[in-house]
Protein backbone atom coordinates (compact mmCIF):
# COMPACT_ATOMS: atom_id res chain seq x y z
CA UNK A 1 0.00 0.00 0.00
CA UNK A 2 2.92 2.38 0.63
CA UNK A 3 3.94 2.10 -3.03
CA UNK A 4 0.51 3.34 -4.11
CA UNK A 5 0.70 6.22 -1.62
CA UNK A 6 4.16 7.21 -2.87
CA UNK A 7 2.95 7.15 -6.49
CA UNK A 8 0.04 9.40 -5.50
CA UNK A 9 2.46 11.60 -3.54
CA UNK A 10 4.50 12.18 -6.69
CA UNK A 11 1.53 12.74 -9.01
CA UNK A 12 -0.87 14.52 -6.62
CA UNK A 13 0.80 15.17 -3.24
CA UNK A 14 -2.37 16.03 -1.26
CA UNK A 15 -3.99 12.72 -2.28
CA UNK A 16 -1.00 10.76 -0.97
CA UNK A 17 -1.19 12.60 2.35
CA UNK A 18 -4.96 12.15 2.52
CA UNK A 19 -4.59 8.39 2.07
CA UNK A 20 -2.09 8.35 4.95
CA UNK A 21 -3.60 10.72 7.54
CA UNK A 22 -7.05 11.78 6.33
CA UNK A 23 -8.31 15.37 6.58
CA UNK A 24 -5.97 16.40 9.37
CA UNK A 25 -3.58 19.30 9.75
CA UNK A 26 -0.89 17.63 7.64
CA UNK A 27 -3.31 17.39 4.70
CA UNK A 28 -3.99 21.14 4.75
CA UNK A 29 -0.30 21.95 5.18
CA UNK A 30 0.41 19.81 2.13
CA UNK A 31 -2.23 21.61 0.06
CA UNK A 32 -0.65 24.93 1.01
CA UNK A 33 2.85 23.68 0.14
CA UNK A 34 1.64 22.26 -3.16
CA UNK A 35 0.01 25.57 -4.08
CA UNK A 36 3.19 27.46 -3.21
CA UNK A 37 5.36 25.03 -5.15
CA UNK A 38 4.88 21.55 -6.48
CA UNK A 39 8.26 20.22 -5.27
CA UNK A 40 7.76 21.22 -1.59
CA UNK A 41 4.38 19.45 -1.71
CA UNK A 42 6.00 16.27 -3.01
CA UNK A 43 8.77 16.37 -0.41
CA UNK A 44 6.28 16.91 2.42
CA UNK A 45 3.99 14.13 1.17
CA UNK A 46 6.81 11.59 0.90
CA UNK A 47 8.08 12.62 4.32
CA UNK A 48 4.62 12.08 5.87
CA UNK A 49 4.24 8.68 4.19
CA UNK A 50 7.73 7.51 5.17
CA UNK A 51 7.40 8.75 8.74
CA UNK A 52 4.30 6.72 9.62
Amino acid sequence: MDIIRIIFAILLPPVGVFLQVGLGLQFWVNILLTLLGYIPGIIHAIWIIARR
